[in-house]
């Protein structure tokens, strides 16, 4: 399978806020989980909550914030992923809550990038 840029950006990028969270506490569950409804970048535990992180990287806002491509639509089918994966981790999601994350990084370069985290997207 070919790389293009962006894919290696996106993956430069979930990689910094993988650390991120690890730097802030969280326990990272899984990477790039897959089901036939689409991909959970991270999923994260801290503090009797499992939040189901979405990573977007940009270079730039020349096309707007990053957070802007995480709108209404994208919040439901994050839900439903999440929902999918506490199925299939039973065992891991005993005991705690679930929430749904977003994780913006802007900046030419991800590892000094501006990194935002907003917790409980609804």
């Amino acid at each position: 399978m070919l790389r293009t840029h962006n894919d290696s950006l996106g993956r430069a990028g979930e990689a910094r806020a993988a650390s991120y969270l690890e730097r802030a506490g969280y326990r990272v569950l899984d990477r790039n989980w897959r089901c036939p409804d689409g991909e959970i970048d991270i999923v994260a535990t801290r503090d009797g909550t499992i939040a189901i992180v979405e990573v977007k990287t940009r270079t730039s806002r020349r096309y707007g914030h990053p957070l802007e491509a995480v709108d209404d639509g994208k919040v439901r089918r994050l839900w439903r992923l999440a929902f999918a994966w506490a199925r299939e981790h039973p065992d891991a999601c005993v005991g705690r809550e679930l929430r749904v994350d977003a994780i913006a990084l802007t900046g030419r370069d991800p590892a000094t990038a501006d990194l935002e985290h907003v917790r409980g997207l609804r």
